[in-house]
């Protein structure tokens, strides 16, 4: 640690000095908690459990009693007798689409996926290949492992191909078949983009499409865009983003969710896959669904608003000209958790930013409800909002930190210092000690100790210097060194106001400062 006779050097030793860039905290450098959680996530995989015919053709009939063995049903898949291949086919099926223990294993083993591939190409006889699709659909749905039989067998060419089917049904059931490919992971999804299925996909978003049929595509899409490890090829992708503005004004709820979900995988990356978001004027219809009701759409929304603003100046810039503060200010008093975790996680990129961005966030009166947060919320959101007041802090005037205090954040973010996670406690710390360095300053920094020490928050700076952690004890007890050692606390006299950079404050320190008299 510097000497004492070191004084800015030291204050810089904790200062958090980053730049506002560097800042934002895309979301695989944010905390665990705040990636995605599966129930919030859309299904990867779905089979299809929709007993229904969605062919009226007479030769299909359904069988009530399953009297055949998998060896019998294979052979009669095999049968050079094509009614008896189309009843052995669909009683696969309906055993695949029970909806608890689906043999998916024993089909496998008994090689039942070779034979429906090969009924794949039977287009003389759409209900047979409607089966065979609809059997392919629902093993693919399954473990990793048995959708890569799928894709071993050769199912991925045949089906993409089948996208263009005359019937309808076959190609939904074809669409439905590889969203599942695509949602076993990167390598199956590649492998179905490298296939030519996306131009052929958003071929079929036709007018008089059916809504069934719209959803399945849009959901198959949006797998397309997912996983991040690798990310998909954003050439192959971005041909969608024209078909995803139009599909946000969809009035479909499963739609709009499964176009969101899509362009919150797309706008988790780099700048200029943000910006190639940007540029197809697509931010105006994102906030607007900040106010939806539905939480299936809420979610994938305020995700991709969220990462949209780990972007520049430039892009945050949209976001906030598009009047998303409000609604993520509301976001913040939402009755989930979850909501109100990735609305404060949304703010805190805002608050990385430069000071006109802090400004319109403290136009937007979002303090208030982010000192809420930090007093009610759960954990979890209250780590994001005391990341909202950290950053604020490092590249806020000394009017935005005034205000801050002001605001009463100062008790229930010191709270956070008895927190399990080293993490958080970091960020509080960094947080504290750019106020008292503001306060320094501009000659009020014995003021704002004071205060700090009413709220039993020294305590909690002293228990902190035998933390485990080093960063935690290193930080408090510079700290605690610069600001609360050797100072007389007794006598508080007036001071001459000073002014910082462009501020013209004023301000009168008080024997007894509090916090809503408390200025810089």
């Amino acid at each position: 640690m510097p000497s004492d006779d070191q004084g800015l050097t030291r204050k810089a030793y904790f200062k958090f000095n980053n730049k506002h860039e560097e800042a934002r905290r895309r979301r695989n450098a944010a905390s665990v908690e705040l990636r995605k959680a599966k129930k919030d996530d859309q299904l990867s995989k779905r089979r299809n459990l929709n007993c229904e015919e969605k062919e009226s053709n007479p030769q299909i009939e359904e069988s009530t009693t399953f009297t055949f063995s998998l060896d019998e049903l294979i052979q009669s898949i095999k049968s050079s007798d094509e009614t008896t291949r189309l009843l052995a086919t669909q009683t696969c099926r309906k055993l695949l689409s029970r909806e608890k223990n689906p043999p998916i294993n024993d089909m496998i083993e008994a090689g039942i996926v070779p034979c429906c591939i090969e009924l794949l190409d039977y287009d003389h006889n759409i209900p047979l290949q409607f089966e065979a699709a609809w059997v392919l659909t629902n093993i693919a749905s399954g473990t990793s492992v048995q959708t890569q039989t799928v894709i071993k067998c050769g199912a991925v060419q045949k089906l993409v191909r089948l996208l263009k089917s005359e019937s309808s049904n076959v190609a939904e059931q074809a669409v439905w078949a590889l969203g599942n490919i695509a949602g076993d992971g990167p390598t199956a999804r590649d492998f179905v983009l490298t296939n030519e299925a996306m131009p052929q996909l958003l071929e079929l978003i036709r007018p008089d499409i059916s809504v069934t049929f719209l959803r399945n595509i849009v959901w198959t899409l949006s797998n397309l865009c997912r996983n991040k490890n690798p990310p998909p090829s954003f050439e192959m992708i971005q041909p969608a983003l024209a078909i995803f503005i139009r599909l946000l004004t969809n009035t479909d709820q499963d739609v709009l969710a499964d176009t969101c979900w899509a362009l919150s995988y797309l706008s988790d990356g780099s700048n200029d896959k943000i910006q190639a978001i940007l540029d197809t004027g697509i931010i105006p219809l994102l906030v607007e669904l900040l106010k939806s009701q539905q939480t299936s759409v809420l979610t994938p929304a305020l995700r991709t608003v969220g990462n949209i603003v780990t972007g520049d100046d430039a892009q945050t810039d949209a976001v906030i000209s598009a009047g998303a503060l409000p609604h993520l200010g509301a976001l913040l008093r939402h009755s989930r958790s979850n909501i109100v975790k990735e609305a404060a996680w949304a703010i805190s990129n805002i608050t990385a930013g430069n000071a006109g961005q802090i400004q319109h966030v403290i136009n937007a009166n979002l303090l208030t409800p982010l000192v809420e947060v930090l007093q009610f919320g759960d954990y979890k959101a209250q780590k994001e909002a005391a990341w909202a007041v950290t950053n604020l802090t490092s590249g806020g005037t000394v009017q935005h930190l005034s205000q801050l205090v002001a605001a009463g954040v100062l008790p229930y973010f010191c709270n956070l210092l008895d927190s399990k996670d080293w993490n958080t406690v970091i960020v509080v710390l960094d947080g504290l000690s750019n106020l008292l360095h503001t306060a320094a300053k501009m000659g009020e920094e014995t003021n704002l100790a004071i205060l700090i020490e009413e709220i039993g928050a020294l305590d909690k700076l002293e228990a902190l210097q035998h933390h485990e952690n080093e960063q935690v004890y290193m930080k408090s007890m510079a700290l605690i060194d610069a600001y609360f050692t050797e100072k007389d606390t007794e006598e508080v006299g007036t001071l001459t106001p000073k002014v910082e950079d462009n501020n013209q404050l004023q301000f009168d320190v008080l024997k007894n400062p509090s916090m809503d008299q408390f200025k810089f």
